[in-house]
């Protein structure tokens, strides 16, 4: 099968890599009945409304981050059977002027059913995310810090979380922003004395701590990810075999301990009636 490179829709890409923020494919068949595959660079326009199928190009870092956050919000609403935590999945609002978006992560409640959405419909569901959470990449920055601060703002999602990241003379500087919708709408949150924001549909803490994005719980105790977690947990059945084994020594020792006593108090037993049986044998001969 022959691969047709077609020309972006109009914009200008990098000739040296015109994939750099993915590809969309499709298959056509010719009037000879060949068929070809068809591949579209994706654009930035694409990038704000993905289609289902597309192929997105993330960093390695960007994908780290939406799988923590994704393990940590999941568990986070385990017990709650009408909330759900899509990530990289299209969803479609009710408002009639705005294309489906795709965001990193979005926590939807109010949910009536569980399926294998492609696309999650407000107006099929019946209702939309309450947070969305963006990991900007800085070649699509714009994309997340401007157009969607204003679309997200028009659908009406309460809460957005952008983890910006962008070079600032010379050197990548990472920062969260995040907005809380208002009447008037979104209002910039404040950021506590460490700089972290609260993601209040998920009562959790968000921070940046050196290279990494972190949760924290309402006592400010960090979430690790699966790697920590997994760490811990070998840790801590080590830990419970060291105690059970030292548990074994100890009741060990007690079981010798008493069998020395026992033995020792055996010995005091027998030589009290040797002695016993040698007085006996010396009145007789006395007597």
């Amino acid at each position: 099968m022959k691969i047709v490179t077609l020309p972006a829709n109009g914009e200008i890409l990098d000739k040296k890599d015109p994939y750099r923020y993915g590809w969309r494919e499709a298959i056509r068949t010719l009037p000879d009945g060949t068929e070809i595959e068809e591949r579209t660079p994706l654009t930035l326009e694409d990038i704000l409304h993905p289609q289902v199928g597309d192929y997105r190009m993330h960093s390695d870092e960007h994908e780290r981050f939406c799988n923590y956050l994704y393990n940590v919000l999941s568990a986070r609403i385990a017990d709650e059977p009408d909330a759900v935590v899509l990530h990289d999945l299209r969803v479609a609002w009710a408002h009639p002027s705005l294309r489906a978006h795709g965001p990193d992560i979005a926590v939807i409640f109010n949910v009536r059913r569980h399926i294998n959405w492609s696309t999650f419909s407000e107006v099929e569901e019946g209702t939309k995310p309450s947070l969305i959470i963006e990991i900007v990449s800085p070649s699509t920055r714009s994309v997340d810090v401007v157009k969607k601060v204003d679309h997200y703002a028009r659908v009406g999602v309460p809460n957005y979380i952008i983890v910006d990241r962008f070079e600032r003379r010379g050197v990548m500087v990472r920062e969260l922003v995040g907005y809380r919708l208002t009447p008037d709408g979104y209002e910039e949150l404040s950021p506590n004395a460490d700089g972290w924001l609260w993601l209040d549909p998920v009562n959790l803490w968000i921070g940046l701590e050196d290279e990494n994005l972190v949760c924290y719980d309402e006592a400010g105790n960090l979430i690790q990810d699966y790697v920590g977690v997994s760490a811990r947990a070998a840790e801590e059945a080590q830990a419970r075999i060291d105690a059970e084994n030292r548990a074994a020594e100890e009741a060990q020792a007690r079981i010798d301990a008493e069998n020395r006593a026992a033995e020792e108090a055996q010995a005091r037993i027998d030589a009290e009636e040797r002695i016993r049986q040698l007085e006996i044998e010396l009145r007789h001969r006395t007597s």
